[in-house]
């Protein structure tokens, strides 16, 4: 067993020579690796599921045995500091991998199909594989040094990725508005680990713990100072999981490519936050102040994610405020203690947003060859409706990820969360109801993307949508050289030649490399084949990722169910972290029988189906006509939200506090940006006016005085002699005068 710990270092290596090879190939052979673009994806998936397989080895003996391992490699030694590399392989290691790898595999998958038509995908493919690799050598580090450098990694592989598209204005400023606020978080996070070393003298984990609670209970440290290190190091983790107040950058991150949202910013990345105060809850738990306020900060996040959620017209954004709720659920366990609550239900969303993500992507694919969709339509809720009709895989897929983030049982997010509010009970009465009031808006909200998107019907006042609008096709060949042909004189198509391991279809792409259009009905000519412009499911590789991770929805919450066998915790996930749970001197006491586990779940069930039941009859019922969206007469005109007199005057407030992001955005440009460009201009205004002034007036003064002085010149001494003495003679009066003023 030891001998497979030793090898733990692969996990961090493998995926990245995917990454090398591309850049390297792209570099070198820039016309060969092109040609042969989609054998890189085979070559991501295959390298990943070895590290997949690896982590899954390295699971399976930790839950068999609860052992943990650390190795590591001294990088500078001198007589004052040493600093170590290595890799640690615990209960939180594994599972974090794991994560990233599963959802990782999928999401490659499915990203060679959904990103096929794009003229950036081997970039889109050498940034994955460059970010698995960094979050993989995020959640194997061994002391805090070695975290920071791969968080800083992480948050660049995020800035790529989310201004892909970095030609579209709001992808640009998407990335920038990301870049800036997790470096207001990851500067706290840098002084947060330095003040520690301060105190401690260490960088690695172990060693950080031992002496600082050591210091702790001789009272040998400034409680402020450690309290304000704590707090910076948390932090960093409210920055990068989009807590308040620095949640800000999340939806907006949505302007990427879908795949990116479904693996970084719904179930890995977002999840180094919650990561990073998991692995220093050791260190966060002998600080009550602290614990408090991680507690604060994640109840306040999960009522915050929930209410904004509520009128986005923005599938993805509806389902990024979603996660930001959620992950405050799971901040909200970690400061109460609860840190297998925690993880369990970092584990059950995790599968289950990734779920949800890449349904709306492919919800967003199949709306793309309708005739009057740009690229910035085919993600409004508003203008879909009806497509259960024609992405019926993608719809049940859809709806097993929804009634999970509902809370409905038996799926995979209904014992995790259920576990929570009732820790929640225990802790807090007040963060219990909040808790429980969310769980309600949860569902509500959540099956308020189901119905706009895929029940009712299509809207066909924005899109022109007839049914069978028929544009002629061109076919393309496979093997050999693409023809292109120019249709109504305005689109040329261009030929895919590529080899695909994973899609066997091709695809036109315009000249941009952006609108992807594809036969929904193919006739074996070559030429007069005719696409059908109405929405279409999705290729088998895009589909095949939602039905895995649709099982896993539906059994992965099974993990965890908290029942026991003899008064002895018998599930897999207790076993799983029974050495984390010891290093807190904790027991689990996470043991119940039927009784009172069914008793439990009666509250949470019951407000999860009311969410359901009151989003179904304000967006589907027969007898809500009065409240149906009517986007001609509205004065809330396509804003996503029922109408009519009565819910408009009682829900006005709501939509306008959710629809304008709490105006949150608003307070930060007009006090952040808004102040920081007054300072500017003030401080413009002090160098051109004083410094430039005083400068420039010296000048002009001294060309003044030399203007005046040549023309009193004469040329005659006597006239010198009296001016000079005339000066010193009004020195002397000037000097006298002031001596008798102050004595």
């Amino acid at each position: 067993m030891q001998q497979t710990y030793q090898y733990g270092c692969l996990i961090l290596f493998i995926p990245l020579s995917v990454a090398i090879l591309l850049g390297v190939g792209l570099l070198l052979f820039p016309t060969a690796t092109k040609k042969f673009r989609r054998m890189w994806s085979f070559h991501s998936v295959l390298l990943l599921s070895i590290v997949m397989l690896f982590s899954m080895n390295l699971s399976i003996q930790q839950i068999n045995s609860n052992y943990s391992y650390q190795y590591v490699w001294s990088w500078i030694i001198t007589n004052d500091f040493s600093l170590e590399f290595g890799y640690l392989i615990d209960p939180l290691t594994s599972i974090m991998s794991m994560l990233i790898t599963t959802v990782g595999i999928f999401v490659l998958i499915y990203s060679d199909n959904y990103m096929a038509h794009d003229q950036g995908y081997l970039r889109f493919f050498a940034y994955m594989s460059f970010f698995s690799t960094s979050m993989l050598g995020l959640v194997t580090s061994s002391n805090l040094i070695q975290i920071y450098i791969f968080w800083e990694l992480v948050g660049m592989c995020s800035y790529l990725l989310i201004g892909f598209w970095s030609t579209r204005p709001l992808a640009a400023n998407a990335c920038q508005n990301a870049f800036v606020t997790n470096r207001v978080g990851d500067f706290g996070l840098l002084l947060g680990i330095l003040g520690f070393y301060w105190i401690t003298g260490s960088f690695e984990f172990q060693d950080l713990f031992e002496i600082f609670n050591d210091l702790i209970s001789n009272n040998e440290v400034n409680f402020l100072f450690v309290t304000l290190c704590a707090a910076l190091l948390f932090g960093g983790a409210v920055a990068k999981s989009a807590q308040f107040p620095l949640h800000v950058w999340l939806p907006d991150a949505m302007e990427g490519p879908t795949p990116i949202s479904a693996l970084i910013h719904a179930a890995t990345m977002v999840a180094a936050g919650i990561f990073l105060v998991a692995r220093l809850l050791p260190l966060f738990i002998v600080i009550p102040s602290i614990m408090n306020l991680i507690s604060l900060i994640g109840i306040i996040t999960v009522l915050l994610g929930a209410t904004l959620a509520l009128a986005q017209k923005d599938i993805k954004r509806g389902l990024a405020y979603s996660t930001m709720s959620q992950l405050g659920y799971i901040m909200l366990a970690l400061g109460m203690g609860s840190y297998r609550s925690a993880l369990f239900h970092l584990i059950t969303h995790a599968y289950s947003k990734a779920l949800l993500f890449l349904g709306s992507g492919s919800v967003i694919h199949s709306m793309e060859g309708i005739v009057g969709y740009s690229p910035y339509k085919n993600q409004n809720m508003i203008l879909m409706g009806g497509l259960r009709k024609h992405v019926p895989i993608t719809k049940n897929a859809f709806l097993l990820g929804t009634l999970s983030l509902c809370g409905i049982p038996p799926l995979a997010c209904f014992w995790s969360k259920d576990e929570i509010i009732n820790d929640t009970w225990l802790y807090s009465t007040i963060f219990a109801i909040i808790a429980w009031v969310t769980a309600g808006l949860t569902a509500f909200y959540m099956f308020r993307i189901y119905l706009l998107t895929f029940e009712g019907h299509l809207n066909v006042y924005f899109t022109n949508y007839s049914g069978k609008q028929k544009i002629p096709f061109y076919s393309i060949s496979l093997w050999g050289r693409g023809v292109s042909k120019k249709i109504n004189k305005k689109v040329r198509l261009l030929a895919m030649t590529d080899f695909s391991f994973f899609s066997k279809r091709t695809y036109r792409i315009d000249d941009n490399g952006r609108n992807m259009t594809r036969p929904f009905i193919t006739i074996p000519h070559f030429e007069n084949k005719k696409l059908y412009s109405y929405p279409y499911e999705s290729d088998n590789n895009m589909l095949l990722p939602l039905l895995v991770l649709g099982l896993f929805t539906l059994f992965v919450g099974f993990i965890g169910i908290p029942f026991n066998q003899e008064g002895v915790n018998a599930d897999i996930l207790s076993k799983w972290l029974t050495p984390s749970i010891n290093l807190l001197h904790k027991k689990l006491t996470n043991s119940t029988n039927w009784y009172e586990f069914l008793k439990d779940s009666i509250f949470s069930v019951s407000i999860g189906y009311l969410g359901i039941f009151i989003a179904s009859f304000l967006y589907k019922s027969p007898y809500s006509s009065l409240l149906n969206l009517d986007l001609r007469n509205s004065t809330l005109k396509g804003k996503g939200f029922p109408s009519g007199p009565l819910s408009e005057k009682m829900l006005k407030g709501i939509y306008c506090w959710s629809y304008n992001r709490a105006y949150i955005d608003s307070f930060y440009k007009r006090s952040l940006t808004g102040g920081t460009g007054a300072l500017a201009e003030l401080t413009h205004f002090f160098d051109r006016r004083v410094i430039d002034g005083i400068t420039n007036g010296v000048g002009f003064l001294s060309f003044f005085i030399g203007e005046v002085l040549k023309y009193v010149g004469g040329g005659r001494i006597s006239s010198y002699l009296f001016f000079y003495l005339s000066y010193v003679f009004f020195c002397f009066l000037i000097f006298f005068i002031t001596f008798l003023t102050y004595t």
